[in-house]
């Protein structure tokens, strides 16, 4: 019969038809009562109902379709969901072929295993859900199931028994499931009593598999233990380790910068919080949990990721039998510091006092040592103004000027300084009508002029190339050596054609000259041309400039400019603008006679003579030859070839000789090629980098290089860039203590910076690569004075360096050096092995220094610490 018609009309007075009435609405009213407390059960759900899960629902399946837009779990909570679990569920829509049930079967494993997690409230996919969706859709099916039945009850003789046989089938499904409702209402009232109790939705309860996962950490921590004290620091292990770090790294580009940490933290916790943290990561990783992953990145900050993640490549012992060092190399000639501490005391006195010297603000321990220099039998090559160092590295503290205040910021410090930072007038009233410095107000002011550049630097730079375009600054000519610089001004704005300058001059010659450009933030060094040789390689510089620069080249055989053709790479030019080139003068003639001569004996080729009409001089550019042919045809072999033992890279203590070494032929030995155009050849290998020599961390020399480049480029961007609370726009004049291949200069080349790298005596002799890849450096030994003058770099940058020097010199010393020439408000990042932290910590704090971050782990470690300006009250005794 059609099912439109009305109930009122089918009943009848039996018996049997009124008992079904009777419980028709029973059922009804039932089902009613079941969906109104599903609803609400629903939407008070507590989180952590997780056994739930494993609830079997055993009645037959009401619905044969259930679409996504039917379940109230998404409509209702449509961000709360795990991502996973939306992902499933799309997944399974896509999946025509199967039906909701098999669906249902494929994405129920991975909703259990996320429901493990505490989600904080977030909605948790469970079998109860599912089954409310289908219990809403079945109320509504079983009016329309129950109006058949009473239509079917009219128009046919159905049995009293087959009626009433239904409906015991039904009241029994509905005893089965409000049982089953009633356990469901009895765990979720437990729960709701336990979530009042917490009164926390992130609370961290450890799961079973969370407990595993502990023990995997411990165990994996053991290993990690048993594997660093059985392994001896080969490159290939750290290399895998490597591999982990980089997902931390990339978290510090997401996470806000933190307060760095301040107190020095326990190396063994910091190594197991390492190791959880690495393998927690892991775990969220193969979960897809990107919730939990989020966290695990916000609670490394205050382990400073950037050291754990970010292994420190570690010399090989193999590579010390392929490089020589700066000290072997020189030994032959000189042998210094016979008296060597072994550097193993653990304290040091933290009372500090002031030096009592006559340099007073201005103190450079090798070059101001008075005993010494009185000492001497001879000042007549500048040997006065030559490194002679005390026999003990001082620990008194240079004291600052009165008025001292914070460096102006580049590039405005180029034409600009504060008068009281550097006090000395000396020079603007010799030198001022030159426009080398005047004195404006409470400053100094550069206008960019010299002796020979009166109009600027700017307008001669572009002279020099003009006269030869070869030269092609910025792409050809990347490194040049400054001789007599000045203030520096040449150098200063060579930045400007992407070139860098290593000016030097003597301290003194010209009251403060060099301090005068490291003030301004330009490149210079205090040293003379005097009886030794300069501390740099040979073949390393691009072009050698001097610019009056009154250095008498032509005296003693040609002892100081052969000195420059050592430095000087093959095919490069030496630019000698001096009155000598452009005046008549007899002195002037005498001169240009002695230089042509010498010159050509030396097989430089005379490339150009020019004059400028705006300053009113002129410009002799010569050039080295690139072979040998020349110096074979020679009729009079002055100056002389030097002896085949005689090492043209030694430079530590070497003296002078007049002589010439030979330009190499071999094609792969370095000086027969010129380097890449700039900026090509910061990032390329050397070509004579051979593959069969050991590179200092234990691969070929080539991809020891690429490594080396592909580190600091990442621990500098993911770490010093962003982690240490450093601001870089305060930054300048840098130095790389201990550089190896030059990667953190090289890392820094887009900012406008600059760094010495320093390559020590003691370390294999890389400085020929940091100068082949278009950076420039010097060499030194920390346990002597820097040849610089106090508070000149904005940053010291020292990778592995304390913990060497502890075998050869005391710690102190260094540390007050360091305290030295770093200015006020200047940084200090420290990375080397754990068992230095704690001295050289102690030894900032006795300074006075704020220590920002100390992090130990897997017995390498990191500090960042910033100068303070505070000074002792008291002088040493002078006595």
């Amino acid at each position: 019969m059609p099912m439109g018609k009305s109930r009122i009309s089918k009943r009848t007075s039996s018996s049997t038809n009124s008992y079904a009435s009777t419980a028709t609405t029973l059922v009804f009213l039932a089902l009613c009562v079941l969906g109104v407390w599903m609803l609400s059960s629903n939407s008070v759900t507590p989180p952590e109902t997780t056994t739930r899960n494993t609830i079997t629902r055993k009645e037959p399946q009401t619905t044969t379709t259930t679409t996504k837009s039917n379940l109230p779990a998404f409509e209702d909570n449509p961000g709360d969901l795990p991502d996973d679990a939306i992902k499933s569920d799309d997944e399974a829509n896509d999946n025509g072929g199967k039906s909701q049930q098999d669906q249902k079967v494929a994405i129920l494993p991975e909703i259990s295993k996320d429901s493990i997690v505490d989600n904080g409230g977030d909605a948790i996919i469970t079998d109860k859900q599912e089954s409310s969706a289908e219990d809403l859709h079945g109320k509504e099916s079983s009016e329309e199931q129950e109006k058949h039945k009473e239509s079917e009850n009219q128009n046919t003789e159905e049995s009293s028994f087959t009626q009433n046989q239904r409906i015991e089938e039904t009241t029994s499904e509905e005893s089965k499931q409000t049982s089953i409702n009633n356990e469901e209402s009895e765990q979720n009232r437990v729960s709701e009593e336990n979530n009042v109790e917490n009164q926390k939705p992130n609370e961290n309860i450890q799961m079973p598999d969370e407990l595993d996962q502990e023990k995997r950490l411990q165990q994996q921590l053991k290993e990690d233990e048993n594997r660093e004290n059985t392994q001896e620091s080969q490159y290939n292990e750290d290399q895998q380790q490597q591999q982990q770090p980089k997902d931390v790294e990339m978290s510090n580009e997401e996470k806000p910068e933190t307060q760095p940490q301040k107190e020095y933290q326990d190396e063994s916790q910091q190594t197991q919080a390492g190791s959880q943290e690495t393998q927690q990561k892991e775990d969220n990783k193969e979960e897809g949990n990107t919730e939990s992953n989020k966290g695990t990145e916000s609670n490394t900050v205050e382990t400073f990721p950037a050291v754990e993640n970010t292994v420190i490549p570690k010399e090989s012992k193999e590579s010390k039998k392929s490089w020589a060092t700066q000290a072997t190399q020189s030994a032959n000639e000189k042998e210094r510091r016979k008296d060597e501490s072994s550097g193993n005391e653990g304290t040091y006195e933290t009372t500090w006092q002031l030096c009592n010297l006559t340099a007073g603000p201005d103190y450079i321990p090798c070059l101001d040592n008075e005993k010494a220099v009185k000492k001497l039998r001879s000042t007549k090559h500048f040997e006065h103004r030559e490194r002679h160092c005390p026999e003990e590295g001082p620990t008194c503290l240079v004291p600052v000027p009165d008025g001292y205040k914070k460096p102006i910021e580049w590039p405005k410090s180029r034409d600009k300084i504060w008068y009281h930072n550097v006090p000395h007038t000396k020079l603007a009233e010799v030198k001022g009508h030159q426009n080398w410095v005047k004195v404006t107000g409470e400053f100094l002011t550069f206008p960019g002029g010299g002796t020979q550049f009166i109009h600027g630097a700017l307008h001669y730079i572009d002279f020099l190339q003009q006269s030869v375009p070869a030269i092609a600054w910025g792409k050809q000519t990347r490194v040049i050596l400054d001789v007599g610089c000045g203030v520096a001004s040449f150098g200063g704005y060579l930045f400007e054609r992407n070139v860098i300058a290593m000016s030097f001059a003597p301290k003194d010659e010209h009251e403060a000259q060099v301090q005068f450009a490291l003030e301004r933030g330009i490149p210079a060094i205090s040293a003379v041309m005097g009886s030794q040789r300069l501390q740099f390689p040979s073949r390393v510089f691009d072009v050698v400039h001097c610019a009056r620069c009154r250095v008498p080249w032509h005296a003693d055989d040609g002892l100081h400019l052969l000195e420059l053709n050592r430095v000087l790479r093959p095919g490069g030019y030496f630019v000698w603008s001096a009155t000598p080139v452009y005046q008549k003068l007899p002195e002037d003639v005498e001169i240009w006679k002695a230089m042509s001569s010498l010159t050509a004996s030396m097989c430089w080729e005379l490339v150009t003579i020019k004059k400028d009409k705006l300053n009113s001089i002129g410009a002799a550019i010569y050039r080295k030859p690139t072979t040998n042919d020349c110096y074979n045809q020679r009729k009079h072999k002055r100056p002389p070839m030097c002896k085949e033992d005689d090492d043209p890279n030694a430079a530590w203590y070497v003296p002078l000789q007049a002589c010439m070494h030979p330009v190499p032929v071999d094609n792969a030995e370095r000086g027969t090629k010129w380097p890449e155009p700039w900026p090509r050849r910061v990032q390329t290998p050397p070509y004579w980098l051979n593959s069969s020599q050991m590179g200092i961390y234990g691969k070929p020399s080539p991809q020891d290089f690429a490594t080396d480049h592909e580190h600091w480029k990442r621990v500098v961007s993911k770490s010093y860039l962003t982690s240490l609370g450093i601001s870089w726009s305060n930054v300048r004049n840098v130095m790389d203590m201990r550089a190896v291949y030059g990667g953190f200069a090289a890392a820094l080349k887009d900012l406008p910076v600059w760094v010495m790298n320093v390559v020590n005596i003691d370390s294999p002799d890389t400085l020929p690569i940091i100068y082949e890849r278009g950076l420039f450096g010097i060499y030194h030994d920390w346990c002597e004075s820097f040849s610089t003058y106090p508070r000149t770099y904005d940053l010291l940058h020292a990778d592995h360096l304390f913990s060497r020097l502890k075998k050869r010199c005391k710690l102190a010393p260094v540390m007050a050096e360091v305290d030295r020439i770093v200015r006020p408000g200047g940084k200090l990042i420290v990375r080397d092995e754990s068992s230095i932290f704690r001295e050289v910590e102690n030894l900032l704090k006795s300074l006075h220094w704020e220590v920002h971050v100390t992090i130990s782990k897997n017995q390498e470690g990191l500090l960042s610490a910033q100068k303070g300006d505070w000074r002792p009250d008291t002088y040493v005794d002078s006595s």
